[in-house]
């Protein structure tokens, strides 16, 4: 397995150099020029280079301002991921370039091709062509011939047009997070619940890791340009995908509703944008001030935070990072990010809820003309709006990761008031809706407890509470029903780090370890999840956030460590999550392609400790062969037909505080010894909802209180006493 992961990971990585886009030729290019002095004295606003071995030539399109006059001396130096490959010196003035020997002050436009000598050019590796997101600088230093003083400092960022990030990969992930999300819910149609459970987690716990890979990108951490296409081939899970059309219609809102739109993609021909992926230290010192003063503000109010977009520097060129490198590697307008992020949550949903109808019509009418029995999706059909319910409530657990990181950066952007109106209404109608939903999850699992001294008994024997709610608790052990809770509260922190803290890449260092820290800590300590396997898959994927969090504090150079530290954890970053992600995903593919050929698909699977199973409906068409099955079919009313009961959404009578009372209070239960007529009589006040007692747990803990004793072990007059009820009695129950 490991083998074929691996292969599969240079596979990937190398796809880049055969795909049809792609270029045919190979080729070195820069597209922005960045100062690394202070008070340098030549800057550029605009700056395209691109060399292309085959005939040695580099074209050059710079519109450059200087303050340098005289003759200077070029000292260059290229490395690659931190190292130093080539260091030399060039004399503008014997290699005759144009306009540059000596300098001039003032505004210096040039576009011209520059012939390349053949010994320059066999030193540059045949690699560094097609290699994958290449890290390599060109740094030049400009010095005075008489002096040798260096008045300016330059460098620009190298790349050859081999990339990770591929639309092709994109499009495949979200194709099988899908269609594995569909899986497990056509398979819990077909009354295979704790098959359905399985393939539910892992690929909740899949999508959350890739929610995970994405995150890492939007923070404001100078990545490596492999970390940053890697994090951007998972950035579709958090709603960012550009389509033109779209991006049309949120500009044309922005305007109506007060706000000024970005215009950084208008401006590309006549200004360059620098993907900042260095530390603050070689940043031009306008971009150190903003960043400073972005996080002197910060305790004033997060509306005060890097407010309303791109920083611009000096020389007229924009930095992007963070949130907005992300949003301009998608080809997304940083003003234009949030509704993004928004339309794509809210078509999702509207997407669903016709699915799920569409669905609910295809079943009624196969089963009316005969095309399939009519007992298949059987729950489904009779429940469908309770199951489109929990489907609802899922998507918006899914989608809160999304939603929270981009409507908390909303509010320091601003970009109209009526986005942060909608900004308000979603963050506190989501953060509400899944806290008000958990609250509902403890207080069923509580009343259980305190009727039935078992969790499981209420959360899983009630199909419209397991519909509606089970999206919270059943990818976790019964006794576990409040891990929802940390989860959700991990979420939002995590959130508020990445929107809050663009200004400072320190603290978003240190509090994703702490963050990534906790949850290893409490996953591996607690072991919420369902079974042994499914606690192994998220401990696993805890431990790998854990690292990467590590590998982000690096990046932040609060170790003030050499460059080529950052460009070979960069690639170890990569190799490591894009093998993990490969694994997950065989695992998570192969567990739902063999549900689809067994013929008990629940048989795959070990039942879970917590006896699950015994309580669903949906296990009512097994042999119950055990007593405990027995005893829990007679408890639901199976025997007689299942009857909507518990209704535990509006809380009436099965579960409210006097019935629990009721049941709980040993002192009001009468053991009838025989009853006229053969029968109660029906102006009995409190006759018994059930013939077994409530107050006596089915599943007894070590020392605690004991089961009555056998009627059937003993005398006939244990048998009397214990179980006094005419026939006519248990009919009546029965009927029930």
């Amino acid at each position: 397995m490991w083998f074929s992961a691996l292969r599969s990971v240079l596979l990937l990585s190398w796809l880049t150099a055969f795909l049809p886009g792609a270029s045919a030729e190979p080729m070195l290019q820069s597209n922005s020029l960045n100062t690394c002095q202070e008070d340098s004295m030549f800057t550029a606003s605009l700056f395209t280079v691109v060399y292309t071995p085959n005939n040695n030539t580099a074209f050059l399109n710079i519109v450059a301002t200087s303050s340098v006059e005289g003759n200077v001396v070029f000292d260059v130096a290229i490395s690659a991921y931190g190292y130093t490959i080539i260091q030399t010196t060039v004399d503008p003035c014997k290699v005759g370039l144009a306009g540059l020997c000596p300098m001039t002050a003032g505004k210096i436009p040039l576009k011209f091709n520059l012939p390349v000598g053949e010994e320059a050019a066999s030193q540059i590796p045949g690699i560094a062509y097609t290699f994958p997101d290449l890290d390599a600088t060109v740094r030049v230093f400009l010095n005075m011939t008489d002096t040798g003083k260096s008045v300016a400092c330059v460098e620009a960022d190298i790349s050859n047009g081999k990339t990770v990030d591929l639309i092709a990969v994109k499009w495949v992930l979200a194709i099988i997070a899908g269609i594995i999300l569909c899986s497990s819910a056509i398979i819990n149609g077909l009354g295979h619940s704790n098959a359905a459970a399985h393939i539910a987690s892992g690929a909740l716990s899949l999508f959350g890791f890739f929610q995970a890979q994405a995150m890492l990108g939007l923070t404001s951490i100078h990545l490596p340009p492999v970390v940053q296409s890697w994090t951007q081939d998972f950035q579709w899970s958090m709603g960012i995908i550009n389509v033109d059309f779209m991006q049309d219609i949120f500009t044309w809102y922005q305007r109506a509703t007060g706000g000024t739109p970005s215009t950084i993609f208008d401006s590309l021909t006549t200004v360059s944008v620098q993907v900042e992926k260095r530390a603050l230290s070689v940043l031009p010192e306008a971009a150190v001030n903003i960043y400073r003063r972005s996080a002197a503000l910060l305790p004033r109010g997060a509306v005060e935070l890097m407010k309303r977009g791109n920083v611009m520097t000096g020389s007229g060129s924009y930095i992007v990072y963070g949130i907005q490198r992300v949003a301009f590697r998608a080809g997304v307008e940083t003003t234009n990010l949030f509704m993004t992020g928004l339309t794509f949550f809210c078509l999702l949903v509207v997407f669903t809820i016709g699915v799920v109808a569409a669905f609910k019509g295809f079943c009624e009418l196969a089963v009316k003309q005969k095309w399939m029995k009519g007992d298949t999706f059987l729950e489904f059909r009779n429940g469908w709006l309770t199951v489109l319910k929990g489907i609802l409530f899922r998507l918006t657990l899914i989608g809160y990761p999304q939603m929270a990181i981009l409507c908390l950066w909303e509010f320091t952007q601003v970009d109209s008031p009526a986005e942060v109106v909608l900004a308000v209404f979603f963050i506190v109608g989501m953060t509400v809706t899944l806290a008000w939903a958990a609250s509902k999850v403890i207080r069923i699992a509580r009343r259980s407890v305190a009727m039935h001294r078992n969790p499981a008994y209420i959360l899983f024997s009630d199909p419209q509470a397991l519909n509606k709610w089970g999206f919270l608790y059943i990818q976790f052990r019964a006794s576990a029903y409040y891990f929802i809770i940390p989860v959700l509260g991990y979420t939002l922190v995590k959130a508020m780090f990445i929107a809050f803290a663009q200004g400072n890449s320190t603290a978003q260092a240190i509090g994703f370890l702490l963050i990534e820290a906790g949850a290893l800590i409490a996953s591996s300590v607690l072991r919420p999840w369902m079974d042994k396997s499914t606690n192994s898959f998220n401990i696993a994927i805890c431990a790998i956030n854990f690292i990467n969090a590590i590998f982000l504090l690096i990046f932040s150079d609060v170790f003030n460590q050499p460059p080529l530290v950052n460009g070979v954890i960069g690639l170890i970053l990569f190799i490591l999550n894009a093998i993990f992600a490969t694994i997950l995903l065989i695992m998570v593919i192969v567990s739902t392609t063999l549900v689809f050929y067994r013929k008990n698909p629940d048989g795959r699977y070990q039942f879970m400790a917590d006896d699950r199973a015994s309580f669903m409906k949906s296990q009512s068409q097994l042999a119950g062969t055990t007593e405990l099955d027995a005893l829990a079919a007679t408890a639901r009313g199976d025997k007689a037909g299942y009857k909507h009961g518990l209704d535990l959404d509006d809380d009436n009578e099965s579960i409210s505080s006097a019935d629990m009372r009721r049941r709980t209070d040993t002192s009001n239960l009468t053991i009838p010894t025989a009853a006229p007529n053969g029968g109660y009589s029906r102006n009995n006040v409190n006759p018994p909802h059930s013939p077994v007692d409530p107050s006596v747990p089915l599943f007894p803990a070590a020392g605690g209180p004991q089961r009555a004793p056998s009627p059937y072990n003993g005398s006939s007059a244990g048998r009397s006493q214990n179980s006094g009820s005419p026939p006519s009695y248990r009919a009546q129950n029965n009927a029930r």
